[in-house]
């Protein structure tokens, strides 16, 4: 028997081929292996790669919901951390000096 990779979805390892697919039995989840792409890998505004840790820009000002002030366009997060199935679409938990945890967007920063 071949030894097929687990499911990328829920690391299933009861995974089956059906042509040129390979098709996981728990989750559905059916895909290609000679052209997977990671779908949890995160970009910044202009296609560099994000890990846990960078340090990101802000590329343009972003007003914060219940506060009278607004993060202002080059403000410097460091350490930040990926979430990368969040259904928000906020991909990025940081904390931002003077205004404290907060969720952003990886559309609207640049690696630093």
């Amino acid at each position: 028997m071949e030894n097929l990779p687990n499911c990328p979805k829920c690391n299933c390892e009861y995974t089956y081929e059906d042509g040129s697919m390979i098709v996981c039995p728990e989750c559905a989840y059916e895909w290609n292996p000679e052209t997977t792409v990671d779908e949890n890998v995160i970009k910044d505004v202009n296609g560099n790669i994000l890990n846990d840790g960078d340090s990101v820009t802000v590329v343009k000002d972003l007003k914060v919901k219940g506060s009278s002030s607004s993060i202002k366009i080059g403000t410097k997060v460091k350490n930040i951390r990926l979430v990368p199935d969040a259904a928000d679409g906020h991909d990025i938990e940081c904390k931002i000096d003077g205004f404290g945890a907060m969720k952003l967007k990886s559309s609207v920063v640049k690696k630093a």
